[in-house]
């Protein structure tokens, strides 16, 4: 009698013990359950690039800032330039007497006709 239900109470367990797993695994194998199986290694996978992709970005700047540095010496533009500031441009105005605008008055002046505005008027 000890050994049937020792058997029994032993095929019982089993029996429980595997639904369980079937179970569980049904439920790791419905499509929300694959959804968001699917988008957390996702997000972990973009963290990990990102993260090469910062360390990739930051190596090549400080590469880049070396290697410009090496031109400059070889080229010679880092050395120090001790002049003053180029004198102002004066630019020269020019009248155009052709213009519609334009009209010789009898004054020592000239006076200018008004317009409404016309975008076009100057080409």
């Amino acid at each position: 009698m000890f050994r049937r239900t020792f058997w029994f109470t032993t095929g019982v367990a089993a029996g429980v013990w595997a639904t369980t797993k079937v179970n569980r695994k049904l439920k790791q194998l419905t499509p929300e359950s694959l959804a968001v199986t699917a988008a957390n290694k996702a997000i972990e996978a973009g963290g990990r690039l990102r993260d090469r992709a910062v360390d990739f970005a930051l190596e090549v700047r400080d590469n880049m800032a070396q290697r410009e540095a090496e031109l400059g010496d070889a080229l010679g533009l880092n050395a120090p330039v001790d002049r003053g500031l180029p004198a102002p441009r004066h630019h020269a105005v020019i009248e155009n007497r052709n213009s519609p605008k334009y009209v010789a008055g009898p004054e020592a002046g000239p006076t200018y006709r008004t317009y409404p505005y016309n975008r076009n008027e100057d080409h």
